[in-house]
């Protein structure tokens, strides 16, 4: 196999344009072998297999550098860069499924989220002529999904008025995010991929030329790179030309010999240069192909032959939501459903069915999307702006400014909060409750299971005059956590038994994490140690009823699924003192580190975030209330 003779981007240089095919069709072929047992992001990849291979015989890895937008499209990078052992692709220990500065020199860029390359691109490129360095060059591809998000733009309109400063930008234009891409840029791109006579005109005396001696690819190259005149005559002018970046495209994304003419003019080139490349996400995997709804952008583990998952899944949270939110569209007329390129991802694809007048599809534009949500809610509707958690960090500011200064009535519901393991540290939701809590008037909920989620998703959309926040889990549902009774507006899991006057400790448990919770107190239990157990629902604002519960406790333990800092905790630990309840307080979450990719249970586990952990410390901390610290370690808890 050619595949296991590439050991770095150089060994590339010597194969021939018969052997890069053939390189191209082995690592589809390695791609969906190795995928289909791990899950990862496979159809993104079969996409840009000839694409990667350009680059990296054009450019001089890691002297010039190859950057990647999102970078879930960086497999065939990693296979080119010396990794091609990914038995253990996205667990722990293995490959991660982004670009990591840890794996290689080659990888530039870790942040999973989309839209930043071109800021990433700009500041080399800037860097390199401060520096004097000619002979670097930067090179950075970015798809047609993430060129909807604003800070790709804001980036352009840097990068096109520096006309001196080399800078090759790749538009990777399959057409789709995770599904198809729309919006005005969609438009156009589609007018210059569709207006093809231009490409037509050349592939027609391509082979014509090539035959010519001498004379013949000089003379196609020299066409193929013409300037706006001739292009102009055949095809619509580009926007990218308007705004005086050089254009050359569009280029078919599967030719290696047309991508390394193209990105080799581009390179030579003094100032900024797009390069529009079109490709098939999903190419050469009938399953992948035949999956309309995103072509196989993330898979499980799947049956190579077929795409179909091993596993038969589980109810989600995500699908938990789905359902609720048709049901709540059909009684509601005037609640809206808002997603940022990810119909299908965050579950609303089947209210988009039920209301497809009642959808709107922002683009990755998350700043965007949570004003549009403000103008909405002005005007009369209830949005329900639904996001994975880690994604609404970037729409802060307008989430205070736009929808809570204006105390409007839009809902955010937050998929993939807390830990969610094999996508990285720039996935994991565990920054949401801490950012939120500032938020004047914001109210926030984190259910407890697939009832809560509908009962609490009810609440949200029911508020008209500030924002609303339901946050939940990445995967399966957990089983239903009943509630003995209520407690002001706090559900009670477990109760102390009658006879204990003063319970040792009040655990406050904060959503998926309520199984924990009970958990922990049945260890408590063993060692002695009386707890009540409640589940505030409504973790801000803090409760009312919550001091003085806990002023009837000798400890107070909250447990979150969300970073330490400025969480649940703290704000319950500030509710306390407001009230002048002194009990002492002692908050578990995640702690404020950015976190390697690995299994849900496994960082759990690492950070001591599991019953057993817990437990044991609580036990020391009763121990140490009692006297008990220094002359009788307390008791092991199994």
């Amino acid at each position: 196999m050619l595949l296991t003779r590439i050991k770095g981007p150089r060994d590339l240089d010597r194969l021939s344009p018969e052997q890069l095919n053939q390189l191209a069709a082995e690592i589809r072929s390695f791609l969906v072998d190795a995928v289909s047992k791990t899950g990862g992001h496979l159809g993104p990849n079969l996409g840009v297999v000839e694409l990667t291979i350009a680059l990296h015989r054009v450019f001089e890895s890691p002297k010039d550098k190859v950057l990647f937008d999102t970078g879930h499209q960086a497999y065939v990078h990693k296979l080119l860069t010396g990794r091609q052992d990914f038995t253990g692709l996205r667990t722990k220990g293995g490959l991660s499924g982004y670009p990591s500065r840890a794996e290689s020199e080659h990888d530039v860029i870790e942040n999973s989220h989309a839209s930043t390359v071109l800021g990433w691109a700009d500041g080399i490129a800037k860097a390199n002529q401060v520096l004097g360095r000619e002979d670097h060059h930067v090179a950075a591809v970015i798809g047609d999904g993430a060129l909807t998000g604003g800070m790709a733009w804001e980036a352009l309109n840097n990068i096109a008025a520096a006309k001196d400063r080399p800078l090759v930008i790749v538009v990777n234009d399959n057409e789709r995010s995770y599904g198809p891409t729309i919006g005005g840029l969609a438009d156009h791109l589609a007018t210059l991929r569709t207006t093809d006579g231009y490409e037509r005109f050349l592939a027609r005396g391509k082979d014509l030329l090539e035959r010519t001696p001498v004379v013949g690819k000089p003379l196609y190259e020299t066409l193929h790179g013409a300037k706006k005149g001739l292009k102009d005559f055949i095809a619509p002018q580009g926007m990218f030309e308007d705004l005086g970046l050089k254009y050359i495209g569009p280029i078919d994304g599967h030719d290696i010999e047309a991508l390394e003419s193209a990105l080799t003019r581009a390179k030579r080139f003094s100032g900024p240069v797009i390069v529009h490349c079109l490709t098939q996400k999903g190419r050469g995997y009938t399953p992948a192909l035949e999956h309309e709804a995103d072509r196989f952008h993330a898979v499980g583990v799947i049956h190579p032959d077929t795409g179909l998952p091993v596993k038969t899944a589980a109810a989600s949270w995500t699908s938990v939501f789905a359902d609720e939110m048709v049901k709540i569209g059909h009684e509601r007329p005037d609640v809206v459903g808002i997603t940022a390129a990810m119909l299908h991802p965050v579950g609303l694809n089947k209210f988009a069915e039920a209301f497809p007048d009642r959808i709107y599809d922002v683009g990755i534009a998350e700043q965007h999307g949570a004003t549009s949500a403000a103008g909405l809610a002005t005007g009369g509707a209830h949005p329900v702006f639904a996001v994975y958690a880690t994604f609404l960090n970037r729409a802060f500011d307008q989430v205070l400014m736009d929808v809570a200064l204006h105390k409007c009535g839009v809902t955010f519901v937050l998929d993939r909060a807390g830990v969610t393991g094999d996508d990285g540290a720039s996935h994991n939701g565990m920054w949401d409750m801490s950012i939120l809590q500032v938020v004047p008037g914001l109210r926030l909920a984190a259910p407890r299971d697939a009832e809560q989620l509908r009962a609490q998703l009810r609440e949200a959309v029911e508020v008209k005059d500030a924002p609303t926040v339901v946050r939940y889990s990445k995967g399966v549902v957990g089983p239903a956590v009943p509630a003995l009774g209520r407690i002001g507006g706090m559900d009670l899991l477990r109760a102390p038994a009658p006879e204990v006057r003063q319970p040792d400790v009040l655990i406050v448990s904060v959503g998926a994490l309520a199984p924990m919770c009970l958990e922990i107190a049945d260890l408590l239990d063993k060692q002695g140690i009386s707890s009540t157990v409640v589940d505030p629902r409504w973790v801000k604002p803090v409760d009312e009823a919550l001091a003085p519960l806990a002023d009837r406790h000798r400890v107070v333990v909250t447990v979150e699924d969300n970073g330490r800092t400025g969480g649940v905790g703290a704000a319950v630990s500030q509710a306390l003192r407001d009230a002048g309840v002194d009990v002492p307080l002692r908050d578990f979450g995640i702690p404020q580190r950015f976190l390697d990719h690995a299994l849900r249970k496994e960082i759990l586990a690492e950070i001591g975030l599991t019953a057993p952990d817990i437990a044991r410390q609580v036990t020391g901390l009763v121990a140490k209330l009692d006297g008990r610290y220094d002359s009788e370690p307390a008791a092991a808890v199994d």
